[in-house]
C-alpha cells in the first residue's frame, strides 16, 4: 500500500534533503508536488488542504528561522503531518476490569469483515487472551460457516444461533461469561451499501452487548467511498477505530490518509494479506516512516521476535560465526523468515532498499526454487556442499526442476556466505551483543541484537544475507540482485 505516494514523496524528499538553504519559492514548489502526490493517492480534498497548509506553515517557519538544515526540517514536517493524518498515536487496547472485553465488528459486505474478525481473534490470542467469536451475521449465506472454519484454524470457539442476530449476540455474551472467555468478538451483518435496516440491526446488537470497542472494517481499495462509509457508521455507532483491510492490494492509500481527519477516529489494525497472521496493529508513525522510504525497523524486529525461537536463533548465529552453518540450517532459517510475512512486506520495512527490489513483487513462491534445490540434496551434500561435483549437480537440478546453473549459483554463494560469516566470527569475537565468538570474547562494536532477531539479519545495512537477490543470496532467475 502507498506505493505510488511513497515513490512520489521519496523523490520530493531527496530533492530537499541536504539543501543548505530553502527559499519560500522552494517551499511553494515542494508544496505543489506534495499536494499533487496526495491528490493522486486519492486522499480527500479537504484533508489534502489541511495537511498541506500545516506542512507549509512548518516549512516557512524553518526557512525564516534560518535553521541549520531547513531541508531536514521540511522532511520532519512532512513526516509529522503524515503521522498525524494516519492517526497520531497507536490505539492502546484497554481490557475490561470485569471480563469479557467486548468488541463489535461492523462494515459493508465484501469489506473482509468476517475474515478480519478471525484475524483479530488470532491477534488477541497472541496477547495471551482467550477470545470467543460470535456469528451474528445471519444475513449472508454461509457467513457463520465461514467464521466457524476460520475459528477452527486458530483454535477459537464460535457461538451462533440461527434465529435472531440481536439475541445471538446477547447469548454469545452470556456464553463467554459461562466459559470464562475474556474477549468476545461479535461479527455483524453487512450490506452492499448503507441502508436503514442494516444500521438499525447493528445499533440493536450494540445495545445488547454494550461493546468496549466498536471497530469498522473498511476496504482500502474503495478509496473515497470508504470515507463516506465511515461517516455513516460513525453517526450510528460511534466508532472507536478502523480496521483497514486489503492494504496489500491498494497502491494509493487515500482512504487510510483520510479517515482519521474525517471521523476523528484512528486506524486500529491493518490487514496486509490473505493469511491469518498477515494482520498487525497500526502504528501511524511507523507507517509514515515507510511512506517516506525510511523503513520500519521496530515492526520488523517485533515480527522477527514472534517468528523466531530465541534459543534457535542464538544457536544458528553461533553456527554461522563458527562456519558450521549448513544448507539445512539455511533452509530452516528461510522457513522462519517466511513466518514473518511476505518478502515484499519485509522489504517495505527495510530502510535503503532499492526501488527495483520493492517493485519486484517478490513473494513466497520466489523461494520455492531455492527450497527445491536444497531438498533435492542428500544429507551429506547439505552438510558438506563441497562434495557436490558435476554429476551430483545434474542430479540435483533434475530433482528440483531447476537448471544446473541455478544449483551452481546457490552452492557458490552459500560457500561465500559461510566464509564471510566465519571470518566475522574470528575477527569480531562473535555476534554484536550475542554470545561469545570463536575466540571467547564478548561481541563488541555493534548494537545489541534484539531477542529472536533472525540470524544473518544485518542491523546496520538491513540486508538479508543468503536471501534471493541479497548479498550472498542465490540470485535466482527473475529476481533482481
Amino acid at each position: 500500500m502507498f506505493d505510488n505516494l511513497s515513490g512520489r514523496l521519496e523523490g520530493i524528499v531527496k530533492k530537499i534533503r541536504g539543501k543548505g538553504r530553502l527559499t519560500e519559492s522552494d517551499v511553494d514548489d515542494v508544496m505543489k508536488e506534495i499536494r499533487s502526490a496526495l491528490l493522486e493517492a486519492d486522499v480527500n480534498v479537504t484533508v489534502v488542504r489541511s495537511v498541506c497548509n500545516r506542512i507549509r506553515e512548518h516549512a516557512i517557519g524553518a526557512t525564516r528561522s534560518k535553521a541549520l538544515d531547513p531541508g531536514q526540517q521540511v522532511v520532519k514536517a512532512v513526516n509529522d503531518e503524515l503521522t498525524r493524518a494516519l492517526g497520531g498515536e497507536t490505539l492502546s487496547i484497554q481490557f475490561a476490569s470485569k471480563p469479557p472485553t467486548v468488541v463489535l465488528m461492523a462494515g459493508l459486505q465484501g469489506s473482509g469483515k468476517t475474515t478480519n474478525t478471525a484475524k483479530l481473534a488470532s491477534w488477541f490470542k497472541a496477547q495471551g487472551r482467550q477470545p470467543l467469536l460470535v456469528g451474528a451475521d445471519l444475513q449472508r449465506p454461509a457467513a457463520v460457516e465461514q467464521l466457524r472454519t476460520l475459528g477452527a484454524q486458530i483454535d477459537v470457539p464460535v457461538y451462533s444461533d440461527p434465529e435472531d442476530p440481536v439475541l445471538t449476540a446477547f447469548q454469545g455474551l452470556e456464553e463467554a461469561k459461562r466459559l470464562g472467555r475474556d474477549v468476545l468478538i461479535v461479527d455483524t451483518a453487512g450490506r452492499l451499501s448503507i441502508d436503514a435496516e442494516m444500521m438499525e440491526q447493528v445499533r440493536l446488537i450494540s445495545g445488547a452487548v454494550d461493546p468496549d470497542y466498536t471497530f469498522l472494517v473498511i476496504d482500502a481499495m474503495t478509496g473515497q467511498d470508504a470515507v463516506q462509509t465511515a461517516e455513516a457508521f460513525h453517526e450510528t455507532l460511534k466508532i472507536d477505530g478502523v480496521i483497514m483491510s486489503k492494504m496489500d492490494g491498494d497502491a494509493r492509500g487515500g482512504a487510510a490518509l483520510s479517515v482519521k481527519e474525517v471521523i476523528g477516529r484512528p486506524i486500529a489494525f491493518a490487514s496486509t494479506g490473505e493469511k491469518i497472521n498477515e494482520f498487525e496493529q497500526f502504528h501511524p508513525d511507523r507507517m509514515a516512516s515507510r511512506i517516506l522510504g525510511m523503513g520500519d525497523m521496530l515492526t520488523l524486529i517485533e515480527q522477527a521476535e514472534q517468528a523466531f525461537e530465541a534459543d534457535q536463533a542464538e544457536q544458528a548465529a553461533q553456527k554461522m560465526m563458527e562456519g558450521q552453518f549448513t544448507l539445512d540450517d539455511f533452509l530452516d532459517q528461510m522457513q522462519q523468515i517466511k513466518k514473518m510475512g511476505s518478502l515484499g512486506s519485509l522489504m517495505s520495512m527495510m530502510p535503503g532498499i532499492p526501488k527495483e527490489l520493492k517493485d519486484a513483487n517478490i513473494d513466497d513462491d520466489d523461494l520455492k526454487p531455492v527450497e527445491a534445490i536444497i531438498r533435492s540434496m542428500t544429507m551429506e551434500e547439505r552438510t558438506f556442499p563441497k562434495v557436490i561435483n558435476g554429476s551430483r549437480r545434474v542430479r540435483i537440478a533434475a530433482g528440483s526442476g531447476t537448471q544446473v546453473g541455478d544449483v551452481n549459483r546457490l552452492v557458490k554463494q552459500f560457500d561465500e556466505m559461510q566464509k564471510m560469516m566465519k571470518k566475522m566470527g574470528v575477527l569480531g569475537g562473535g555476534m554484536p551483543g550475542g554470545k561469545r565468538g570463536k575466540k571467547g570474547k564478548k561481541g563488541k562494536g555493534g548494537p545489541k541484537r534484539p531477542q529472536g532477531l533472525p540470524a544473518g539479519l544485518d542491523l546496520e545495512n538491513m540486508d538479508l544475507p543468503g536471501m534471493p537477490g541479497g548479498p550472498g543470496g542465490p540470485g535466482m532467475p527473475g529476481l533482481p540482485r
